[in-house]
């Protein structure tokens, strides 16, 4: 489950990232955001 939650993480800031790219600031900002929480803390937010 954690790596699930790894891949999940790196697959969400990457898209964040090629919104940014694509001037896309609101939707890139939120899918990092949710992509940091996902994988290095999200492992504690979804475990309790």
């Amino acid at each position: 489950m954690e790596l699930l939650l790894w891949i999940l993480a790196v697959v969400l800031v990457v898209a964040g990232v090629m919104a940014l790219f694509r001037r896309q600031l609101l939707w890139g900002i939120v899918l990092i955001i949710v992509g940091l929480l996902v994988g290095p803390f999200g492992v504690s937010v979804f475990s309790g």
